[in-house]
């Protein structure tokens, strides 16, 4: 099994689990909505999560690039500038006292976040089942199959 097929698989189990995360947040988000949370456990909660979903998805982009998968970089180089823009103008935690004025936002932004783990989730099971079969398919040629 070649680094590239290792690489989908690792990412297809980190877009899983990014893709998990992004619904805990929108239910968490939805909560407090509902008043079944308040803004300083909402922001304790989700504030743990904030920098690990980034350093994830920031390791998935370098491997990618690395590795030379091209689709795939440029396929998550929107969230990771995303991203990097949050954390350069200090907004990538959730601030108690201002949750409820910016909750439309948050949510829009983790609804985005859902699709978009959703579509790599997928483009990545592709891509691993393709890199597998490619890799298969040429173990079988050298044999003389």
């Amino acid at each position: 099994m070649s680094l590239t097929a290792f690489l989908y698989i690792l990412a297809l189990i980190m877009s899983g689990v990014l893709l998990f995360g992004a619904v805990y947040f929108v239910i968490m988000l939805t909560d407090l909505e509902c008043d079944y949370i308040n803004p300083i456990d909402l922001a304790n909660n989700l504030n743990m999560y904030v920098m690990p979903e980034m350093v994830a998805h920031l390791f998935l982009f370098v491997m990618f690039l690395l590795l030379g998968e091209w689709m795939s970089m440029l396929l998550n180089l929107p969230l990771v500038g995303w991203n990097v823009v949050k954390v350069v103008n200090a907004r990538q935690f959730y601030d108690a006292t201002e949750v409820f004025r910016t909750l439309p936002k948050h949510k829009r932004e983790n609804f985005v976040k859902v699709a978009f783990y959703l579509i790599c989730f997928f483009y990545y099971l592709y891509s691993m089942i393709i890199t597998l079969v490619n890799e298969s398919t040429s173990d079988h040629q050298q044999v003389g199959y």
